[in-house]
Parts: structure tokens; sequence; C-alpha cells
């Protein structure tokens, strides 16, 4: 639910234009389109990656989310059982089509130390971790917006 906002403030601009005009969604990249008189116009990003990393990160806080430059960022994260060392994540949707190279996730780590926060290493494997977490959850939203064939 914590996305329910900047959706509908998607929605909300994608109404901003010509009387004549349309929201239109792209079933098999998941972009949104407004067409109108003069065109169609491409706003965002694939919407299956986008809602899969807000679902995957929605246990850390959000300090930023972009729907139209696909740019997603965490506030620090500290989790019960380890609190003096904390995370950070963002992440950059860079397609409008669901594909495993159009999601790029950066994680940051530090640690405690004397109540000082320092600057530490990343397990190599939690980006890949988290990105294929999210490229699953973008295949299943995907799957379950698919229309059954007739």
């Amino acid at each position: 639910m914590r996305f329910f906002p900047i959706v509908a403030c998607g929605l909300l601009l994608a109404g901003c234009g010509s009387s004549n005009s349309d929201v239109i969604q792209d079933s098999d990249t998941g972009s949104t389109a407004i067409s109108s008189e003069s065109g169609q116009r491409m706003l965002g990003v694939n919407s299956y990656l986008w809602h899969a990393t807000l679902d995957t990160l929605s246990f850390m806080p959000l300090t930023s989310a972009d729907p139209f430059g696909g740019v997603i960022i965490t506030d620090w994260y500290s989790s019960p059982q380890a609190p003096d060392e904390r995370l950070k994540v963002t992440v950059y949707i860079l397609d409008r089509h669901l594909r495993a190279d159009g999601i790029r996730v950066a994680v940051f780590r530090q640690t405690r130390t004397a109540g000082v926060w320092a600057d530490a290493p990343v397990n190599p494997d939690t980006a890949t971790k988290l990105t294929d977490s999210i490229l699953t959850r973008a295949r299943e939203l995907r799957l379950a917006t698919q229309q059954p064939d007739k």
C-alpha cells in the first residue's frame, strides 16, 4: 500500500493534458502511455519492475521513489537482529521492458563501532539476490495480469 500515493500521482499526471487523450497500459512492456491527437508519449518505466521493486523493498523505509525516472532509494535500515549494521538500497529501472538487464541494484552497508557509523564492504551476492527477487516478483505480477487464451 506504500506505493499507492505514487501510483495515484502518476495517474493524476497522466490525466493532465488535452481533453482528447487516453491513458493506455501496454500489457507486453508494462509501460504507460498517453494517446492524444498529437501522437503517443511513453511515461515512466516498466510497471512490473516498479511494483516488484516496491514489494521487495517494502520492509525498508523509502527516501525517494521516482516512477518517471525509474529510481527508488531507501533510507538506512537496521535489522532488529543486527542493530549495529545497516543497509541502504538504490534501484535503477533502466528499461520499459521486463528484462533482466533492465534493472540495477546498488547496496550500501555501514557498521557501528563505538557509536560511529562507518562504511563497510557488502557481500557481492546481496545485490544479485535482491535483483533476482525483484525479477521473480515482476514475472509473477506479469503472469497475474495476463489474459487467459480464449
